[in-house]
C-alpha cells in the first residue's frame, strides 16, 4: 500500500515508548506526513519532560492504555521483557481494527507475549527495523534512520492482509525495503547476523576490562583498530539486549556452538601454522563484505553518512 504524499496513512500513531527507536520513528512520520495525529507515553517524569521540550509528538501520556485509546496503529518501542505487561495494559483501550506492531529483534517471544493479550478485530503485524545506533534515549533520535535499511515483518498465518500491506507501506514510505518471513526463520537469522556479533563484542571488550590496568590502559589508547568497533557495538543499550538473549536463547545458543566450532579450528590452524587454511577463510570472509557493502548495508546505520566505496574495499 502506497503512500499518497500529503495524504496519510493513519489518523493517529501511538509510540509505545520513545528511545533511539521511538523517537525516530517520531521525527519520521512527522517529516514524512505519515499520521495526523503521533502520541507516545513514557513511564518517567523526566523523560516525558524531554519528550514535550523536544516536540517530538502532540501528547505524551503517563500510561499505554491512554495513549493507545483511538489510535490506528500502535507500535511497541520498549525492551521486549515489557511487551507481556505493555500489551495487557493497553488491550481494554484498543478500538477495532487498529493495528498493533511493534520494533524488536525477536519475533517468536513477541508474538508469545503479545498476541495472547490482543482482543478478536485487533490485528497484529509484529516487525523489525534493522537499524539503530549505539546512542538511546530520545534525544538519540533522527529521522533518516530507517532511510534505505530493511525492516522484517513476521505476521502469522491468517493476518489480515490489509493490515500487512498499511505496515509494509508505513515502513516503505519511511525508506525502508521491506521483507516478510516466518518468526522461526528471522530468529534463526538474526541470531547469527546481529545477536552473535553482539554477544561477541561484549565478551571482547569484557576480556579487555579484565586486564591488568597498565595493559587496558593501552588497550583503551591504542583503540583505533578492530578493538574500536567491537565497542561501539558494546555500548548498545543493556537492558534491550539482555533481552534479546534472553528470549532468542535456542537460535542464539545454536549460533554460538557453530562459532566455538569454527573458532577452534581456527585456533588449530594458528597453532600449527596452517597458513592454507586462514588465508581461505580470510578470502572467503572478505567477499562477503564485498557483498554487503554492494548492498549498501556497510558502514554505519546512520543514514545521514554516506555509503562506503566499494572500490575501496
Amino acid at each position: 500500500m502506497d503512500h499518497e504524499k500529503g495524504k496519510p496513512l493513519f489518523q493517529k500513531v501511538a509510540l509505545i515508548g520513545i528511545g533511539l527507536i521511538g523517537s525516530s520513528l517520531a521525527r519520521a512520520i512527522k517529516k514524512k506526513g505519515l499520521a495526523s495525529e503521533v502520541v507516545t507515553c513514557a513511564r518517567s517524569e523526566a523523560t516525558r519532560n524531554t519528550v514535550k521540550k523536544l516536540g517530538l509528538v502532540d501528547a505524551v501520556y503517563d500510561t499505554p492504555a491512554e495513549a493507545v485509546r483511538d489510535a490506528d496503529l500502535i507500535i511497541l518501542c520498549t525492551p521486549v521483557s515489557t511487551y507481556d505487561d505493555l500489551a495487557a495494559a493497553m488491550a481494554p483501550s484498543l478500538k477495532a481494527g487498529a493495528i498493533v506492531s511493534d520494533v524488536g529483534s525477536v519475533k517468536e517471544s513477541v508474538i508469545r507475549d503479545v498476541g495472547q493479550h490482543l482482543p478478536d478485530g485487533v490485528h497484529f503485524v509484529p516487525g523489525h527495523p534493522i537499524a539503530g545506533t549505539e546512542h538511546s534515549g530520545p534525544e538519540a533520535g533522527f529521522a533518516e534512520l530507517f532511510e534505505g535499511r530493511w525492516c522484517i515483518l513476521t505476521p502469522v498465518v491468517g493476518t489480515d492482509a490489509q493490515a500487512i500491506a498499511k505496515v509494509s507501506g508505513f515502513w516503505t514510505a519511511l525508506g525502508s525495503m521491506v521483507e516478510i518471513m516466518t518468526p522461526h526463520r528471522h530468529d534463526k537469522v538474526l541470531a547469527i547476523t546481529s545477536h552473535l556479533p553482539h554477544l561477541i563484542a561484549y565478551t571482547i571488550v569484557g576480556t579487555a576490562t579484565d586486564l591488568e590496568e597498565t595493559d587496558q590502559n593501552d588497550v583503551i589508547k591504542f583503540s583505533a583498530g578492530g578493538f574500536r568497533d567491537f565497542t561501539r557495538i558494546a555500548a548498545s543499550d543493556p537492558i534491550m539486549w539482555r533481552d534479546v538473549f534472553l528470549n532468542n536463547r535456542e537460535a542464539v545458543l545454536e549460533m554460538l556452538q557453530r562459532f566455538t566450532e569454527d573458532l577452534t579450528v581456527l585456533q588449530r590452524a594458528v597453532r600449527w601454522g596452517e597458513g592454507d587454511v586462514l588465508e581461505d577463510l580470510f578470502r572467503r570472509t572478505r567477499e562477503v563484505r564485498r557483498g554487503i557493502v554492494d548492498a549498501h548495508q556497510a558502514g554505519t546505520f546512520d543514514a545521514r553518512e554516506p555509503d562506503e566505496d566499494p572500490k575501496k574495499q
